[in-house]
């Protein structure tokens, strides 16, 4: 039984972001670190707003060959030139989004702790699924990604798994086994040195 590779960085930008700092920060991060894809989370439905950090971030993403999606907004992602987008609401949009993005772009979904979503969504065309939150965190209804649902998705499913929410560097040890992904958002924008607070996530890989 060969020994998993080492789980991926998923970077998850901040729900707002300031656009004269935040592309830079951004950078800086990337050029810390191995990044495997970018999802920018941004809240409100403002798309003047949404579109100018969408083009900013890609900028910074693209430049140093890091995909890049954003969540939910699927006519957006398609406008903007990003790779794909991330769906919050389990399996139910990702064959409409697959059928409208086609089959290059990147589809992922949001199911909470629910292992009978994130099949349904591997069946109807999802790259890969997110389970969270593994710690504290406001992350879906705060019900709990148990460890026992990593454990079992890499066991049993093909379909690559991202563990998010409230992790701690004890939270990644106990699931870098069993994870492909580990989405990082809050837990370093948090801080004043975002790159600092990756490597120390990073370290307990």
């Amino acid at each position: 039984m060969d020994t998993p590779e080492q789980p991926q960085i998923y970077l998850i930008t901040p729900p707002t972001i300031t656009l004269s700092t935040f592309p830079e920060q951004l950078g800086r991060v990337l050029d810390s670190a191995e990044i495997a894809c970018i999802r920018l989370a941004l809240a409100g439905s403002d798309e003047d707003t949404i579109a100018r950090a969408a083009d900013a971030c890609r900028e910074v993403a693209h430049a140093r060959d890091v995909a890049i999606v954003i969540s939910n907004h699927v006519l957006l992602a398609q406008r903007l030139g990003l790779d794909g987008v991330h769906l919050d609401d389990g399996a139910r949009s990702v064959r409409a989004a697959r059928k409208e993005l086609g089959a290059d772009a990147i589809v992922g979904s949001f199911c909470a702790a629910s292992s009978h979503d994130g099949m349904t969504a591997g069946e109807h065309g999802a790259d890969y699924v997110a389970f969270g939150p593994v710690g504290a965190s406001a992350l879906g209804d705060g019900t709990i990604a148990e460890k026992d649902l990593f454990q079992w998705w890499s066991e049993m499913i093909e379909v690559p798994v991202v563990a998010e929410g409230g992790l701690s560097p004890d939270l990644i040890r106990a699931l870098s086994t069993h994870t492909d992904f580990f989405g990082i958002g809050d837990e370093i924008w948090s801080q004043d040195d975002p790159a600092a607070a990756l490597k120390a996530l990073t370290d307990a890989m």
